[in-house]
């Protein structure tokens, strides 16, 4: 067998490869058994993750210091392999800071705490989920389900009212059921009564008529706390004509796109995304003032705060319908659950917030990697990952509490 340690380019590749070169990538890749890159995989740009369509198909790479964003990115992603960190001894000034980070466990640890055993349900919040138009029920009661899974005290579910009766019949006993109002009296009823929920989640199932973008609308402009856009709700919207709208809200706006939503919202070319998603990812987040979820292989958190987290870990159980629903319940179910002591004032301090996100991003991948190990990646399907999000938190409490719960006992 043949060992290859590539070390040919690092970080200072400026594309495309040298004909020369070209032809010596090809050479490894077909020949050789095992393939070492140091830092990052010749061939592949570490900023951008990007190629010239040739590159080296590394097992594994020994990165130095820090892992670089072109090894979650484009072809870098498919290229590197596993990730072996080398210390390289840099001093800490060097590779402490910066506004890009991975996402796991360890960056819970300044705000993860336990639950108070004297709390009631009214202490972790109620949710709010709109959606479930016509054959499209099952996502907001998954969206629902997905609140009730991560610990939110009340959740209610509304819909149109043709698609009601359907909803009733099929939705966990749990859930509070509601209607969508569409007359112009309910509706400046409910505007303002919004204040009755601590979150709101919009778009799941929702349908893309004109009715389905007035009561986005209307949620956005009168509700003062944390909304989740998504699915049909981001469909509806229109950057250029709702920035002024999402940049202005006082409450925390959370936009949960996948590439191809993202593309036609931003209005820019899907390709282009692909190959330099953090670029745009920031420039629609200082345009709309939202936090916003890039979903993929790696996801990627954007927040208005400058930072931007990594969440690499593929998983192919999770490409099933639904799974985008799980995530924007388990969303707003986490943010429900934040004290909502000044939630709508301009001048709030919104990492709270934040940290929210973070946690409900790493427990949605975390019950998708324990739905994956219990039923194989094939079998996966979004009922499974809810009933997975208590071997999440499991997890997360072991890390945090374990010697804690040995020492109680």
């Amino acid at each position: 067998k043949n060992l290859i340690i590539d070390g040919i380019i690092g970080g200072g590749l400026r594309l495309p490869l040298p004909n020369q070169l070209f032809d010596i990538v090809n050479v490894v890749n077909k020949y050789a058994s095992i393939i070492v890159s140091i830092d990052i995989p010749t061939g592949i740009c570490s900023d951008t993750g990007s190629s010239s369509g040739n590159a080296i198909e590394a097992d594994a790479t020994l990165v130095v210091a820090l892992p670089k964003t072109g090894h979650f990115i484009g072809d870098g992603a498919t290229h590197s392999g596993a990730l072996l960190l080398a210390d390289a001894g840099f001093p800490l000034s060097v590779t402490e800071g910066g506004d890009k980070f991975l996402l796991d466990i360890t960056s819970l640890s300044d705000f993860y705490e336990k639950r108070s055993v004297y709390a009631h349900k009214k202490t972790f919040g109620h949710c709010l989920v709109v959606g479930g138009s016509n054959g499209m029920t099952g996502a907001v009661m998954l969206s629902a389900g997905a609140a009730l899974g991560v610990g939110t005290g009340l959740v209610t579910a509304s819909t149109w009212q043709e698609n009601y009766p359907e909803l009733c019949s099929r939705i966990q006993a749990e859930v509070i059921t509601g209607l969508i109002p569409t007359v112009k009296d309910d509706i400046d009823e409910i505007t303002k009564e919004l204040s009755r929920w601590d979150t709101i989640i919009i778009g799941p199932g929702l349908g893309r008529s004109p009715k389905a973008r007035d009561i986005v609308l209307q949620v956005l402009n009168h509700f003062a706390g944390p909304v989740v856009v998504d699915a049909d709700a981001l469909r509806v919207l229109d950057m250029d004509i709702d920035a002024d709208l999402l940049s202005q809200r006082k409450g925390v706006t959370v936009l949960t796109p996948h590439i191809g939503e993202f593309a036609d919202f931003a209005k820019a070319d899907k390709k282009m995304v692909l190959e330099n998603p953090l670029s745009y990812l920031r420039t629609l987040i200082d345009k709309t003032n939202c936090c916003i979820l890039l979903k993929g292989a790696a996801s990627y958190l954007g927040l208005p705060n400058g930072e931007t987290y990594i969440n690499y870990f593929p998983n192919d159980g999770m490409a099933t319908a639904g799974s985008g629903d799980v995530l924007s319940g388990i969303l707003g179910g986490v943010l429900s659950q934040v004290p909502s002591d000044e939630a709508s004032s301009l001048f709030a301090n919104k990492n709270k917030y934040f940290d929210a996100l973070k946690l409900g991003l790493l427990v949605h991948t975390l019950a998708g990697e324990k739905a994956t190990a219990s039923v194989g990646s094939r079998s996966v399907s979004a009922g499974i990952i809810i009933d997975s999000i208590s071997g999440a938190f499991d997890e997360i409490d072991t890390f945090f509490f374990a010697e804690e719960n040995e020492e109680g006992h």
